[in-house]
C-alpha cells in the first residue's frame, strides 16, 4: 500500500483540522493513507473557450513553419 508521510508545523494544518492544544506550535507527522481504491471523479467543470481571444494577439503564419535543423538538434530531435 502506498502512503505519504511528512513532518510539518502544526500551524499548516490549523485551517484544515482542529488542532489539540498540546499539538499547537509543534512539528507533527502527517501520514496519508488511501481508504478506498476507487474514488469517483469530480464532475468536470465547463471550460469556456475563447475567453482570451481579445487579449492574445493572433499567431503569425510563420509560427507553423518547420523548425530549422539546428533548432531540432538542440531539442534532440
Amino acid at each position: 500500500m502506498e502512503y505519504i508521510s511528512k513532518t510539518i508545523k502544526s500551524s499548516v494544518l490549523s485551517g484544515i483540522f482542529e488542532i489539540p492544544p498540546n499539538l499547537r506550535n509543534r512539528e507533527v507527522q502527517v501520514i496519508i493513507l488511501p481508504v478506498e481504491n476507487d474514488i469517483a471523479e469530480e464532475p468536470r467543470r465547463e471550460i469556456k473557450f475563447g475567453f482570451l481571444k481579445d487579449k492574445v494577439p493572433p499567431l503569425p503564419d510563420s509560427f507553423f513553419d518547420p523548425l530549422p535543423e539546428e533548432e531540432l538538434q538542440a531539442w534532440g530531435l
